[in-house]
């Protein structure tokens, strides 16, 4: 790369589990602010796989989807890509609940 005629070369060496590892996370384990329909169309939860920045969205080798909300960053990406297909609820969690950032 060049900056006004100086090379420059810029690298980047972070680790997103690490990072998102220092968040603190109050889950509300009876009431999950995302929930999705049954038997998810696999095109569309595949969005949300390449999407999530928290890597919530997984589907096994075996084929096997798998979502979990205790992680979220809560910031709506799964709903702006997929709330007219398969999922069936997004909203805030709870109050006292959620995301608590601690890096940034």
């Amino acid at each position: 790369m060049s900056n006004n005629g100086i090379n420059t070369l810029v690298s980047l060496t972070v680790n997103p589990d690490a990072i998102l590892g220092m968040n603190k996370y109050h889950v509300d384990e009876q009431n999950a602010h995302i929930e999705l329909i049954e038997n998810a169309d696999l095109e569309e939860f595949l969005k949300l796989v390449r999407a999530c920045p928290a890597a919530l969205y997984r589907v096994a080798e075996s084929g096997a989807k798998s979502f979990d909300h205790a992680g979220c960053l809560e910031c709506g990406t799964c709903r702006i890509l997929c709330a007219d297909t398969i999922i069936k609820k997004w909203e805030l969690p709870q109050a006292g609940m959620g995301v608590e950032f601690r890096y940034g």
